[in-house]
């Protein structure tokens, strides 16, 4: 690959470039924001990785207005992989070669759990701001630690992912941990599979 970014946008955070190897890197991002369209797009929207080997050709049929505007970058492939946290989609990790290359499924593989790992902690930072989201002492402390109980049993998943879980829905629908942890204990929330992808009933 010739660079990556990692940026937030859809519908949870604030649509930013939080990190890029270099200024192509940020322009392929700042390209998709404005237009609304290309890779990172499609990897937010569908929750599935995104790859383009050939921009040039399959380009133009996917994302027509991203492809011409970026005709003249040099770009041959491109590839998107979503920032999940349980069913929030918080943005997406781009790469890019000015190469034509193909991904086989183990790098694909590989690349989705970059993904994975660098999304957990984009969650992490955006909740450190907010304290109401933060564990708390007592009985406020002890509800969400029995309804992290819960969501680890529903998703098989490690107690910290199924706190973080809890985290993200709370701060996604801008309601207390407190209350999302109420709600789960009263099962009137829950979380489940839906295929490979973790979805919410209430």
């Amino acid at each position: 690959m010739t660079g990556a970014a990692v940026s937030t946008l859809g519908d949870v955070l604030a649509t930013e470039t939080l990190a890029a190897t270099d200024s192509q890197a940020a322009r392929l991002d700042e390209v998709q924001f404005d237009l609304g369209e290309g890779p990172c797009w499609d990897a937010v929207r569908s929750g599935r990785s995104v790859v383009e080997p050939e921009v040039a050709d399959s380009g133009m049929t996917r994302w027509p207005a991203f492809s011409a505007a970026i005709r003249d970058d040099g770009v041959c492939s491109i590839f998107a992989f979503p920032l999940m946290v349980g069913p929030l989609r918080l943005g997406a990790v781009d790469l890019y070669s000015l190469d034509s290359v193909t991904l086989d499924g183990r790098q694909v593989r590989q690349a989705s759990a970059m993904a994975d790992v660098i999304g957990r902690n984009v969650l992490r930072q955006a909740l450190r701001s907010l304290e109401d989201l933060q564990p708390v002492a007592d009985a406020h402390s002890r509800r969400a630690i029995q309804a992290t109980g819960v969501v680890l049993a529903q998703l098989n998943v490690s107690a910290e992912d199924a706190h973080l879980v809890l985290q993200g829905h709370a701060f996604a629908t801008g309601r207390s941990m407190m209350d999302v942890s109420k709600d789960v204990l009263d099962r009137t929330l829950a979380f489940h599979y839906v295929g490979d992808r973790i979805e919410v009933t209430s």
